[in-house]
């Protein structure tokens, strides 16, 4: 979709375009991780219960931080099968009613829970229930509100660009 910049796209979306960039370092890290952990299993018969969490960990920061830069960069998921066939005009309304009533009160609704997961979890401390798990678990679930505030932000800039398309330039 060709939307316009706005004053406030241009800040959030460079924003999140150089968290994913940066992102594109976890994925070389987990499949270091996970073919250390594939040898170690089958060559050495060892297996670590530190890599396995490990390799879930990285996938879910890289996963989560990157939402958002899959709104603002249009890479994300449709049904195209219906998306296609719109005009061009249909398909900024959809996507403005989808921010609007969908995308934007997810978020704020996984916001408001997510907290108090993060909080409950950093409060007692938790770590892996695993024997020789890894510690800090609610470093892994704070990805979650960190991830949902990302694409939040992702979504209110996505909004300002449809904003401008349907509405101030009277296309």
């Amino acid at each position: 979709m060709d939307l316009p910049e706005t004053r406030l796209s241009r800040v959030i979306d460079p924003a999140l375009t150089r968290i994913a960039k940066t992102l594109g370092v976890i994925w070389v890290v987990l499949m270091l991780v996970i073919v250390i952990n594939v040898i170690a299993r089958y060559a050495f018969s060892v297996g670590r219960i530190e890599f396995e969490e490990l390799q879930w960990h990285l996938y879910s920061i890289g996963f989560m931080l990157a939402l958002g830069y899959g709104l603002i960069s249009d890479s994300h998921i449709r049904v195209d099968v219906f998306h296609v066939k719109l005009s061009p005009r249909t398909q900024y309304w959809v996507d403005f009613y989808g921010n609007v009533l969908l995308v934007i009160p997810f978020t704020l609704v996984v916001l408001w829970y997510g907290w108090d997961f993060l909080a409950y979890s950093f409060s007692i401390g938790e770590i892996s229930a695993s024997p020789g798990g890894l510690p800090y678990r609610w470093f892994i679930k704070s990805m979650l509100v960190i991830g949902f505030l990302l694409l939040l932000l992702a979504s209110i800039s996505r909004l300002s660009r449809l904003i401008a398309r349907l509405f101030d330039d009277g296309s």
